[in-house]
């Protein structure tokens, strides 16, 4: 995530810089050190970041699971910790989801499959 797409999240939530840092747990200087590109954001702020934003506006979209948007045969959807944790609306949180028919071993390659597939657009857009 970028600094540009942080402040965008942040404002798309209502939140002031100090709010945010409050949400965060962590400090003003923080987060105007990420919404000014200073500072990398790191994977755990991303994470809640998305996650909060993935609940103010589910109810915006009554998204459906993973597996049946994208269609996933029956041998694939056995091997995901999406299906066994029936998360389908949190496969972009959850690590080892077979996306793209693999497991990606990072956060960073993982987020950028799951910010171009429809389950995670439904509420970036």
């Amino acid at each position: 995530m970028d600094s540009s797409e942080f402040k965008v999240f942040r404002k798309r939530l209502g939140k002031t810089q100090k709010e945010m840092g409050e949400l965060l747990g962590i400090s003003l200087k923080a987060i105007c050190s990420y919404e000014q590109g200073w500072r990398s954001i790191p994977t755990h702020v991303e994470r809640q970041l998305l996650f909060m934003i993935s609940r103010k506006f589910d109810g915006e979209n009554q998204q459906e699971n993973c597996w049946e948007i994208l269609d996933c045969p029956p041998e694939r959807k056995v091997q995901c910790p999406a299906w066994e944790f029936n998360s389908g609306k949190f496969c972009w949180f959850i690590n080892g989801t077979i996306c793209e028919c693999k497991s990606c071993k990072s956060w960073e390659e993982k987020i950028k499959i799951c910010k171009k597939c429809a389950v995670t657009k439904s509420f970036l857009d």
